[in-house]
């Protein structure tokens, strides 16, 4: 950098309100378990290292005081009202508290027939961003911290909540960075764009964990595990973990809602939610369709019309 150049100060983000919306949601919490309108509560609490959090499911009042929310509150807690976390679903009536984006997958998961809307209190929680994923504790939000997805949300206010507690601040105008990103994916050939999905999936350890923390990942035995007849061949290599990504971006496509939680939790940093975006950018092109804003029976991918374009065959 040139001597005579001036670094940019960060751009910091109210989140003062935070704490304030954190004392609602212990109180709403507390009652809700108190007047046993529900058997648990999802929400966070302080993690292990300082200035962290992580989520809890609580059962009784007095364990509602461990209930937090704060720049750190990344999870998307919908993950564990599915199938796949049947231990706290078996708890009987839920709560959770849920930022905008967590509330788009409740209503995607409501669609797919997951989740009964009578059956679930929602927390909601006004959300001016979280941290990115490798953000140090106890760090500010700012331009240089925030999640990618948070600069273009839609949803800071998860409207439909049965409560919602906190208040949006002020918000900055961010760079839109995955929006420029697939900007710059559209602008390439279609063998720049496989050269670099290529190089990217190469990484892939095959951990799974983007199916793990995945909300529409809730199949009691994925297509992907089994051995006979082997769909997608599990061992680390470029074709099986080529077919594994194409094989789940297709799974999501017209489902996913941006969480990122794929992304967060990739251990390879491969852009997971990118090729998400680039499928919901598709299907909102084509179909007029957005998950996750309204409960919907079928998505575009499930339904069929005989008034449906099919220019497509050849």
């Amino acid at each position: 950098m040139n001597s005579t150049e001036k670094l940019q100060p960060a751009v910091i983000i109210d989140t003062s309100g935070y704490a304030a919306a954190g004392e609602e949601i212990r109180k709403e919490a507390a009652r809700l378990l108190e007047q046993k309108i529900v058997d648990a509560v999802v929400g966070y609490q302080a993690g292990r290292r300082t200035g962290s959090s992580q989520p809890v499911v609580i059962t009784d009042p007095a364990q509602a005081e461990k209930l937090v929310f704060s720049p750190t509150c990344v999870n998307n807690l919908s993950l564990y009202l599915t199938k796949a976390k049947k231990e706290i679903r078996a708890k009987g009536k839920l709560a959770v508290v849920a930022k905008g984006c967590d509330l788009r997958a409740l209503a995607g998961l409501m669609g797919e027939s997951q989740l009964k809307r009578e059956e679930l209190v929602i927390i909601g929680v006004v959300c001016a961003g979280v941290h990115a994923a490798g953000v140090a504790s106890g760090e500010p939000l700012t331009d240089a911290t925030i999640a990618k997805k948070c600069r273009e949300c839609s949803v800071h206010i998860p409207e439909g909540a049965d409560l919602i507690v906190g208040k949006l601040p002020e918000l900055p105008n961010l760079s839109p960075t995955e929006k420029e990103l697939l900007d710059k994916l559209d602008a390439m050939t279609p063998a720049g764009r496989w050269s670099y999905w290529k190089e990217q999936f190469t990484r892939c350890i095959r951990c799974l964990a983007c199916r793990q923390v995945c909300p529409f990942c809730y199949c009691e035995q994925c297509l992907c595990d089994r051995g006979r007849p082997q769909a997608v061949d599990t061992s680390p290599r470029p074709a099986g973990n080529m077919g594994w990504h194409i094989v789940r971006a297709m799974h999501l496509a017209g489902r996913c809602v941006g969480c990122a939680e794929c992304e967060r939790v990739c251990p390879m940093d491969i852009p997971l939610n990118l090729l998400n975006r680039k499928m919901a950018q598709e299907l909102k092109g084509l179909y007029g369709h957005e998950a996750g804003l309204t409960p919907t029976e079928k998505g575009p991918l499930t339904s069929y019309d005989e008034k449906d374009d099919q220019s497509f065959i050849k």
